[in-house]
């Protein structure tokens, strides 16, 4: 039997995540998810591990006033308010997207401006500003926040295992970011799959996702592997022409509640 074992959630692109038991979806994928980025205040492009693998250690979660909290060691914790859809825009880019989207404030900016050691403001995405997914995969009217191409990934668990079984030593599902586990299948079968249903949600498989640099940075610590593992040895059993891929991109069909437990169907 297949089901779901977990759900991360990452507030803040490329910042620590967080496991949940519950999460509602909405049309960016998880409630919360990838709402938050880091952008260069000269540039406005976007900040991530795979540059500034301290960001690892970076905490930014939602808080009970619906804000975002800010902690790091050695750093007091920084409540930042969701700025006004309309108020403060910034333009920024995320690979090849540009938009225009709320700046959370002079506050925010100088705490993580100290934070990753170079000047950076803290941008948040509302559903009205949202980017739309790659053109070629899934509808026209897909939306995505601050992820790097679609609203959820997914992987299985035996995947990792087969993974962590090659490089040799147990991998943390961590590294990958999914917001997705699912126990009980055979490595790599979501490959296969286009339509899934876990509970009462439908959600669509429209792309694998390929891996890069980021999955070497290990998320308790923060340092790179200098080995480069486990992409290292993803490259060679996973690579194809599109890159070294690991894990399914996802499309939520409308909204709803996932809890870890739940139980899940192949559709097609």
């Amino acid at each position: 039997m297949l089901r779901l074992s977990a759900l991360y959630r990452f507030p803040l692109k490329s910042a620590k995540g967080e496991s949940l038991s519950r999460a509602g979806l909405d049309k960016l994928g998880l409630v919360g998810d990838r709402r938050w980025m880091l952008v260069d205040e000269a540039s406005g492009r976007f900040l991530t591990q795979r540059a500034d693998p301290q960001m690892s250690q970076l905490s930014a979660l939602w808080n009970a006033t619906g804000g975002l909290t800010l902690s790091a060691q050695g750093f007091d914790p920084l409540d930042v308010k969701v700025p006004d859809a309309e108020s403060n825009l910034r333009g920024v880019t995320i690979w090849r997207d540009t938009l225009r989207v709320p700046d959370a404030g002079d506050a925010a900016a100088h705490w993580l401006s100290r934070f990753v050691d170079k000047p950076v403001r803290l941008v948040h995405v509302p559903l009205e500003r949202a980017r739309t997914t790659e053109a070629g995969y899934g509808r026209d009217d897909d939306k995505v926040a601050f992820a790097d191409g679609y609203p959820l990934l997914l992987i299985g668990q035996a995947s990792l295992d087969d993974l962590s079984g090659k490089v040799g030593r147990e991998l943390d599902m961590l590294r990958f970011r999914p917001n997705l586990v699912i126990e009980g299948s055979e490595a790599f079968a979501e490959d296969g799959w286009k339509r899934i249903r876990i509970g009462d949600t439908e959600l669509r498989v429209v792309k694998s996702c390929s891996r890069c640099i980021l999955t070497t940075v290990d998320p308790h610590t923060g340092v790179r592997d200098e080995q480069r593992e486990p992409l290292a040895t993803l490259m060679t059993y996973r690579k194809q022409a599109e890159g070294t891929m690991f894990g399914q991109n996802l499309v939520n069909e409308g909204e709803g509640v996932l809890e870890v437990g739940m139980p899940v169907t192949i559709l097609e």
